[in-house]
């Protein structure tokens, strides 16, 4: 697709900042939603700033030549849960997840160098664009039940425990997502100039304006269900990020042998099942800003990026980083790949993980204002993938059982289970691909990632 802004432009500064804005916004939700599951008193702001720190990191690896974020990974979740669970304190528990992120980057590491060493061509060989194109549709389809979740809650009326309150909220919430996506999709299609490549920004303001004037009738009148913004959260504000190293630093006497092997078995594989992911976002991206990432950059550039980057942003929040599909999406749809863009969204995000105030207005946007945003965005995933597959030759029986296979164990949300290591939906509809493929495939050519770029 035709960018308005390519990877080397540099937007004006006072578009660059609304630019950067988006993508913050963008990110936002699921970087912060991790280290509130972990719980153990993660900070959000600090994973926020670890972000920027891991992006930041990212950009330079990459020579700033890949438009894409990096955010707190849903994916070490168990991981985490693991470094905590088998610590002798919850200091030690962090100090285990920093050296758990850095044994997950040392795989990207090794990864990076056999990549460099044997080239790409194999990726070709057992991941074509018959398998890659349905398993990045895939990425934006298992998030698809995330962005209806969300549809239905708000920040205080998902909390009420009476269900009739809990029933007529529903009404309301989904009004405030549907009128978020509707203006997004507006601002995008219709929009002039500017309008046009800030939709998100747009449509999260019309949603976060709706609902805080159902909150305040809410609030005046006693109606629970339409308070649907959480604004005690301001009465409760982190100013400074309790950073991740600080209390490591205070947990490393409790480290032990034993210890450390149970979290190198909680990352190292995860990390594997993650670099499938990392192919998968880049060829999609790639194939948004017609440029092959997995060749100039290189893929060892992007491995090494994403895992230095990780590390470096689990040293201060505590989750490994990868590079997200929301920022993916967010590209595609603005048609913004300026990498000055994502330097400026990663300074952004560090600078406003010590001003309170704003990152907690960030923190009361209402899940449904997000899942209307949401739509678009994991539906952009979907559709890019789906593009790929568009080029594909689906009459003939082989590339019909592979993508067939790759999108029932996908939508169908198939996970394994190895212990502390869970092999996402994503993966196992990757791995059943590439046996599929390989199974079927014969002497039959296949068509490169490259060839599918090139054709777009």
């Amino acid at each position: 697709m035709n960018m308005t802004y390519n990877v080397e432009d540099k937007p004006r500064f006072g578009q660059l900042i609304v630019f950067a804005l988006q993508q913050l916004l963008a990110i936002m939700a699921a970087t912060i939603a991790v280290p509130a599951i972990v719980g153990n008193g993660m900070s959000p702001t600090a994973a926020l700033f670890g972000a920027g720190v891991g992006t930041l990191v990212y950009l330079l690896f990459t020579k700033f030549k890949s438009p894409v974020f990096l955010g707190s990974s849903f994916a070490f979740l168990p991981s985490m849960f693991a470094a905590f669970a088998g610590a002798v304190s919850v200091q030690a528990g962090y100090a285990g997840m920093v050296i758990g992120a850095l044994f997950a980057a040392l795989v990207y590491v090794v990864l990076s160098i056999l990549v460099k060493a044997f080239g790409t061509g194999w990726i070709d060989k057992i991941m074509p664009a018959v398998v890659i194109g349905p398993t990045v549709a895939i990425i934006g389809l298992s998030l698809a039940g995330n962005a209806v979740g969300d549809l239905f809650k708000g920040n205080v009326t998902h909390m009420v425990e009476d269900v009739a309150v809990q029933n007529a909220s529903v009404y309301v919430c989904v009004l405030c997502g549907l009128i978020t996506l509707i203006v997004t999709m507006l601002c995008s299609v219709y929009g002039k100039k500017m309008m046009k490549l800030i939709p998100f920004v747009l449509g999260i303001v019309a949603g976060y304006i709706v609902a805080a004037i159902f909150t305040a009738i809410g609030n005046a009148a006693n109606i629970e269900a339409l308070q649907i913004i959480d604004f005690s959260k301001f009465s409760n504000m982190e100013w400074i990020p309790s950073f991740t190293f600080l209390k490591a630093a205070e947990g490393l006497s409790g480290i032990t042998p034993a210890y450390i092997l149970t979290i190198f078995v909680a990352y190292v594989p995860v990390a594997f099942v993650v670099f499938a992911e990392h192919i998968a976002d880049h060829v999609n991206l790639s194939s948004i800003i017609g440029r092959d990432l997995l060749t100039e950059p290189g893929l060892h550039r992007t491995l090494l990026g994403d895992g230095v980057g990780s590390f470096a942003g689990a040293i201060f929040g505590g989750c490994p980083n990868t590079t997200y599909g929301e920022s993916i999406a967010t590209t595609a749809i603005s048609g913004n790949a300026s990498t000055v863009t994502i330097l400026c969204t990663a300074i952004l995000a560090m600078v406003i993980s010590f001003f309170g105030p704003f990152a907690t207005f960030l923190a009361t946007i209402p899940s449904c204002v997000m899942g209307g945003v949401c739509f678009a965005l994991y539906g952009f995933i979907a559709v890019s993938g789906l593009k790929m597959v568009q080029k594909v030759d689906l009459n003939e029986n082989h590339n019909l059982f592979v993508v067939s296979v790759i999108l029932i164990a996908g939508v169908g949300g198939m996970t394994l289970n190895f212990g502390a290591v869970t092999l996402t939906d994503v993966a196992c509809a990757l791995i059943l691909g590439i046996i599929t493929n390989a199974i079927l495939k014969g002497n039959k050519k296949e068509e490169t990632i490259e060839e599918v770029i090139e054709k777009k």
